[in-house]
């Protein structure tokens, strides 16, 4: 921001031209005369008083423009700062970006027949009810309600419930509504998964219809038993807990989700599979 010299700088300056002009004039005119001795003897502390006020005002003057060039150049450094972190931050989102899409790669080897499209989140809609969040493409990218959302490590992430042309909700695997057909990994006992929100249990899976001689232990996979929605082995979860449900028959397991929801920001949905 440019400043204005003050009323008391401009004075100064004023005086100091003023007497400088005038004491340029009277030594023009008296010359070394006695006449002009005597002059420039009254005149001796008028010049100082002059070389005085040039001085103070070459030092409001250096002040101003030298605040000014100083002003200007935190105000470039505070821009490059800026910039600076922008390309930082971009720089660590396309490292991000290039991670997972070898992960994906990987994964793509193991099952061939896998079709997909990756989309970013662009807004959450999570609530102590409902698990949910908004990707940036849709039915123009080629997806359809029913498609599954995965990481590039194959853990389930949820199903594309509402579709438009450039934009999907995907209901999570949180979601008490959503409800997936899943086995143990290890012994190959089978139940449905569904998402846990009551008992203080967010953010957890639950595992229900276990038959009750299944051998349930801590760490076992939970993974997709396959259907028209969901491809098979896909990743749900990891057992934390077991016992018998309400009904003490069936057995149910609590699960750790595999997908990490807190640092999710990019999906890969499943377009096309084989599911025989």
């Amino acid at each position: 921001m440019k400043r204005q010299i003050s009323a008391r700088v401009k004075t100064i300056l004023i005086l100091a031209v003023v007497l400088a002009v005038a004491t340029a004039i009277i030594s023009g005119l008296f010359g070394t005369t006695w006449a002009g001795k005597a002059v420039q003897t009254v005149l001796a502390p008028l010049r100082s008083g002059v070389s005085a006020l040039t001085r103070q005002a070459e030092r409001y003057y250096n002040y101003i423009f030298g605040y000014e060039a100083l002003e200007a150049k935190n105000h470039y450094l505070e821009q490059r700062i800026i910039q600076i972190e922008d390309e930082v931050r971009s720089a660590d989102s396309l490292q991000r970006e290039n991670e997972r899409l070898r992960e994906l790669l990987h994964l793509s080897e193991e099952h061939p027949d896998y079709h997909y499209c990756d989309a970013y989140i662009i807004a959450w809609e999570s609530s102590s009810w409902k698990s949910a969040f908004t990707i940036g493409k849709g039915t123009s990218a080629g997806l359809e309600t029913g498609m599954v959302a995965i990481t590039e490590y194959g853990q389930v992430v949820g199903l594309i419930t509402d579709v438009g042309p450039n934009w999907a909700t995907v209901t999570t695997i949180l979601d008490s509504s959503v409800e997936i057909s899943a086995s143990v990994a290890s012994s190959g006992h089978t139940g449905v998964v569904q998402g846990a929100f009551s008992g203080g249990s967010a953010g957890k899976l639950r595992m229900n219809y276990l038959p009750s001689e299944a051998v349930l232990r801590n760490n076992d996979q939970v993974v997709t038993t396959g259907s028209s929605v969901y491809p098979k082995d896909l990743i749900l979860g990891y057992i934390e807990d077991a016992g018998f449900d309400e009904t003490g028959v069936a057995k149910y397991a609590m699960l750790r989700p595999a997908a990490d929801f807190d640092t999710l920001e990019q999906v890969f949905i499943v377009t096309q599979y084989n599911a025989g």
